[in-house]
C-alpha cells in the first residue's frame, strides 16, 4: 500500500515539471517572435545564396560548411550587387526614379511581348522595364555601363588613312612571243653541214648554224652574178631584180654581200642565228632533205620573259596596264623580280572565274626559265589618304553595309554607309560617316541585335489591335422561321 502511494506521488511530480518546461519554451518562442518585427525582416531580406566565410569566390545555393567545419555566410537579397542597373527589378523605386518614368515592360527573353505593368513570364523571370530615356525615336539603342563592360564593346574613331592592298596570284613563266625566231627553208634544200649546237645551247646573233645547198638558191645566185658582171646590162637596171630574188629565198644579207665582193657564186650557203638566245629546237641533220617550210632551228631570246598569272575576277577592277608587280620564283627563295603589267586579257575563265594577266619581266641573268612556277604580288590602292574604319566595325548583310556609331553615354546608332576599297585591315568609307565619329569595332553584332529587338518591340507596342469584326446577319432567318 505504501509502495503504491509513493509511485503515484512521483508520477504527479514528473507531470508538473513537464508542464512548466513546455510553458517556459512557449514563452521564449513568443518573445523571440515578437523581436523579429516585419520592418526588421524587410530590411534584412531573404537569403539568396551562401558565400565562403573568408570572402573567397566559393558560393552555394544551400547551407554548406568549409573543410574546417565553419558555416558558409548567408547573403540576403539586400546585400546582392548587380552591375546591370537597367535590368533591376521594378520594385527598386530609387533606381527607377533616377532613370525616369517607366513606359512599359518587355519580355526578358526578347519575345515580342510587352506589358504596361510589372509581370513575370512563364519561367518566373521579371519583365524588364523600358524607361522614357531609353526608348528614343532617333533609331539609337542604349546599353548600361555594366553590359558594355561585360560584352567588351570597343570604339575607334574614323580617320583618314592610306589603304594599300596586295593581290596575290600564281602563274608560270612564258617566252615573249616577239622574241622567237625560226630558221626554215623557202625552197627545196639539202643540209650539208650542221654546227656544234644542240637544244639548249646559247647562241649569239650571226653565229653559224648550218650550211645549205639549194638548187633554187644556186640558180638565183648565178643569175645575180651574171647580171652584175655583164657590161651591157649593169647592176642598176637588171641587178636589182636578181638581188630581190635571193632575198625572197631568205638568203642571209651577209652571203649576198660576200657574192658582190668575190663575184663568185657559192655552192653552199651558210645560215646563221638571227638573234641572241637559246636553241629551243634543232631539227637539222647533216645530209637531210628539207622541204619548203620545214623548221630546222628555233631560237628564243630569254632576256625578257612573261609571267602569265591568273587573277580573281573580283580583283580585276584594281588593275591597270603599267602597274608595277613583284614576282617571286619558287626556285629562288628570297629573290624578287620586278616587272609591269603588259596586258589584261579580255576574257574570264568560265570554270575558275579568273582572268589572265601578262607581266613583262627583265631576265638579265636568264634565271627565269619557261614554265617555271611563280607568285605575283600586285600592290593596289590609292596613295592618297581616305576616310576609313576598321574592317571589324562593318555589319554586312549582303544587301546593305552599316556601322554602329558610338554617340557616348551608352548610346549607339546604326548607320548605313557606302564602302570603297579594302586593305591593311581597314575599309574606305565613301559616304554615311564623318571624320572623327567613333564606330564600334568589337561586339557590334550584339548591339545590332539589341537595336533590331528594340525596333521590333517598339513596332509591336505602337501597333493597335484590330477591332473584332461583327458577325454577319443572316437575313434569311426570318423567312426560314416563317
Amino acid at each position: 500500500m505504501k509502495r503504491a502511494i509513493l509511485i503515484s506521488a512521483v508520477v504527479v511530480a514528473l507531470a508538473a515539471a513537464g508542464t512548466a518546461f513546455v510553458a517556459d519554451h512557449a514563452q521564449r518562442k513568443s518573445e523571440s517572435a515578437s523581436l523579429a518585427t516585419p520592418a526588421a525582416a524587410e530590411s534584412i531580406g531573404a537569403t539568396i545564396y551562401y558565400q565562403d566565410p573568408d570572402g573567397k569566390p566559393f558560393y552555394s545555393l544551400t547551407p554548406k560548411k568549409t573543410p574546417d567545419g565553419r558555416d558558409y555566410r548567408a547573403i540576403p537579397s539586400s546585400a546582392d550587387v548587380s552591375f546591370d542597373e537597367a535590368e533591376k527589378a521594378p520594385a527598386q523605386s530609387k533606381s527607377a526614379g533616377a532613370k525616369g518614368k517607366i513606359k512599359y515592360y518587355r519580355n526578358p527573353m526578347g519575345l515580342p511581348d510587352t506589358s504596361p505593368t510589372p509581370k513575370k513570364d512563364s519561367m518566373g523571370m521579371d519583365y524588364i522595364p523600358v524607361y522614357e530615356g531609353d526608348d528614343t525615336d532617333d533609331g539609337s539603342v542604349r546599353l548600361s555601363p555594366g553590359k558594355i563592360q561585360r560584352t567588351g564593346v570597343k570604339s575607334e574613331p574614323a580617320a583618314a588613312r592610306v589603304i594599300r592592298a596586295t593581290i596575290r596570284a600564281p602563274g608560270t613563266i612564258q617566252l615573249d612571243e616577239r622574241r622567237i625566231s625560226v630558221i626554215a627553208m623557202r625552197a627545196e634544200s639539202y643540209v650539208q653541214k650542221v654546227a656544234d649546237v644542240t637544244t639548249g645551247t646559247r647562241v649569239a646573233a650571226g653565229q653559224p648554224l648550218m650550211e645549205i645547198y639549194s638548187p633554187a638558191v644556186a640558180a638565183a645566185a648565178a643569175e645575180y652574178l651574171a647580171t652584175i658582171n655583164s657590161k651591157v646590162t649593169g647592176i642598176e637596171q637588171y641587178g636589182r631584180g636578181s638581188r630581190q630574188r635571193l632575198m625572197n629565198l631568205a638568203v642571209p644579207e651577209s652571203e649576198i654581200d660576200a657574192m658582190e665582193k668575190t663575184r663568185i657564186a657559192p655552192i653552199a650557203i651558210q645560215w646563221c642565228a638571227p638573234r641572241d638566245g637559246i636553241v629551243l629546237e634543232r631539227n637539222a641533220i647533216e645530209g637531210m632533205r628539207a622541204q619548203p617550210g620545214d623548221v630546222l632551228f628555233r631560237v628564243a631570246d630569254t632576256s625578257l620573259v612573261w609571267a602569265m598569272v591568273d587573277v580573281a575576277e573580283r580583283d580585276l577592277g584594281s588593275l591597270v596596264v603599267g602597274q608595277p608587280v613583284t614576282v617571286r620564283a619558287r626556285s629562288f627563295p628570297g629573290r624578287e623580280f620586278t616587272g609591269t603589267i603588259g596586258v589584261i586579257y579580255p576574257q574570264v575563265n568560265r570554270e575558275t572565274r579568273t582572268a589572265r594577266v601578262r607581266i613583262e619581266l627583265d631576265n638579265p641573268d636568264l634565271a627565269l626559265l619557261p614554265d617555271m612556277y611563280v607568285d605575283a604580288d600586285i600592290g593596289t590602292g590609292n596613295p592618297q589618304p581616305v576616310l576609313s574604319v576598321p574592317e571589324s566595325s562593318i555589319l554586312d548583310t549582303g544587301t546593305r553595309q552599316a556601322v554602329m556609331v558610338d554617340k557616348g553615354e551608352g548610346r549607339f546608332e546604326p548607320r548605313e554607309v557606302k564602302l570603297g576599297q579594302r586593305g591593311s585591315g581597314f575599309v574606305e568609307i565613301r559616304s554615311g560617316l564623318q571624320d572623327g565619329e567613333a564606330v564600334v569595332t568589337s561586339a557590334n553584332f550584339l548591339i545590332d541585335a539589341e537595336s533590331n529587338l528594340k525596333a521590333a518591340l517598339k513596332g509591336f507596342a505602337d501597333a493597335k489591335p484590330a477591332a473584332p469584326a461583327e458577325p454577319q446577319r443572316n437575313d434569311n432567318r426570318a423567312g426560314d422561321r416563317q
